[in-house]
């Protein structure tokens, strides 16, 4: 007892075309070429998120605050 051979896998093949198709087929290809490309790419995106986030340089005059003194107006 031991694995198929070519024959078999080609037998194996045949039938499964003449139950669903070249077309099926050629569209269940493309498919699962589309999800693996799709994950791939995910998979960088995701990888690109968990780098070190970049400092960013602020402005110094952006950041500085002026004091205002209020003055009351004397009436009546």
């Amino acid at each position: 007892m031991g694995g198929l051979s070519l024959g078999h896998w080609l037998i194996v093949l045949l039938v499964v075309v003449l139950i669903f198709g070249t077309g099926k087929l050629r569209h269940l290809g493309k498919d699962l070429g589309g999800a693996i490309k799709g994950f791939k790419e995910g998979m960088r995106e995701g990888g690109a998120e968990e780098s070190p986030p970049q400092q960013q340089v602020s402005d110094a005059r952006a950041s500085s605050t002026i004091d205002v003194q209020a003055k009351e107006k004397g009436g009546s």
